[in-house]
């Protein structure tokens, strides 16, 4: 039997990605991410007094928010954010509602061997411009 790597985890604990529309950025998100599992799990409205801003916070149920969309930012340029799922049926769920939820499609679901021979992943540019991409490192047959 062959032994694969590990891809399930890494050292990020939690992310923070600007955006210049909250709200807007929540509609494309809340709906995208719950297809894969991800929930809108926290808001933190603004507070003018100390000049912080307003914060939605996504993640899994009963763990923790860990991607963070932040109002009044400006999104970074050539910027790509990738979740891990367990299924590449996972990579088409998130692909359709991404498109539903106003993405542009950049590369439909599909291996790409350029990372691994395992990686299947589907790419959109979200209503900001940030390339979000599905990946699942598993064989089809798993």
């Amino acid at each position: 039997m062959t032994t694969r790597p590990d891809r399930s985890g890494s050292r990020i604990d939690h992310l923070n990605v600007a955006v210049p529309d909250l709200a807007a950025a929540v509609a494309f998100y809340e709906p995208t991410l719950a297809s894969i599992g991800i929930l809108k799990m926290l808001v933190i409205p603004a507070d003018p007094a100390t000049d912080f801003p307003a914060m939605t916070g996504f993640g899994l149920a009963d763990v923790k928010p860990y991607f963070w969309l932040v109002d009044g930012g400006t999104v970074g340029s050539n910027m790509h954010l990738a979740f891990t799922v367990e299924t590449r049926e996972e990579v088409a769920t998130f692909y359709a509602a991404a498109l539903a939820a106003g993405a542009e499609p950049l590369l439909e679901p599909a291996v790409h061997p350029e990372y691994h021979d395992d990686y299947f992943g589907g790419f959109v540019r979200d209503p900001h411009g940030i390339n979000l991409e599905a990946v699942c490192h598993h064989p089809a047959d798993d």
